[in-house]
């Protein structure tokens, strides 16, 4: 009986999650502020202690992120301090977009206003107002610097929605190759 209701569980926890990944998220003990969205399978996303990791408001963490609340290294030398343990907070600030597979590590802070690009290790805090990126993760510009930069690249279609937003986008990409084969 205790292996059909292991069984039950693990179903119900996949369901769940990937039904609903913000409120599994929150089920499971993540700290969550407003406006928090996760695009992708939050299962293996929070790390063994989902209680130690704080999100701020407006947060968006995509596909594949990982937030590691503990340093597995001390499994090493358990033999030798039997009781070693390093687990600490994450904290997440207002505002921020966490790139594709991004790995957040024990005790970092992320502040507002801040990008993390795609495939980034950070590993120290990150100070408000920051684009951070690489391994390990360092500071590339300013938000406000970022800001600038996609305004001059902007195909402006954010406002749009599903089939409307590809079928504009499949408009502009025909375009500019039937411009580029004259």
């Amino acid at each position: 009986m205790k292996i059909v209701l292991k069984i039950f569980r693990k179903i119900y926890h996949y369901c769940f999650a990937t039904i609903n990944h913000v409120g599994y998220a929150k089920y499971i003990g993540v700290n969550m502020g407003e406006r928090v969205y996760i695009y992708g399978s939050p299962l293996e996303m929070f790390s063994t202690e989902p209680w130690c990791i704080k999100l701020g408001n407006n947060v968006h963490i995509t596909r594949e992120v990982l937030f590691v609340t503990h340093d597995g290294g001390t499994l090493l030398f358990r033999d030798k301090v039997p009781d070693l343990e390093i687990t600490a907070p994450i904290e997440i600030g207002n505002n921020v977009y966490i790139g594709v597979r991004s790995v957040i590590l024990p005790g970092v802070t992320i502040g507002n206003n801040c990008i993390v690009a795609a495939g980034s290790v950070i590993a120290k805090d990150v100070p408000d107002n920051s684009v951070v990126g690489g391994v390990p993760a360092k500071f590339i510009k300013s938000i406000d610097d970022y800001f600038e930069g996609i305004k001059k690249r902007s195909l402006h279609l954010g406002h749009l929605k599903g089939k409307e937003k590809d079928k504009a986008l499949k408009k502009y990409f025909e375009t500019l190759n039937v411009n580029s084969k004259k």
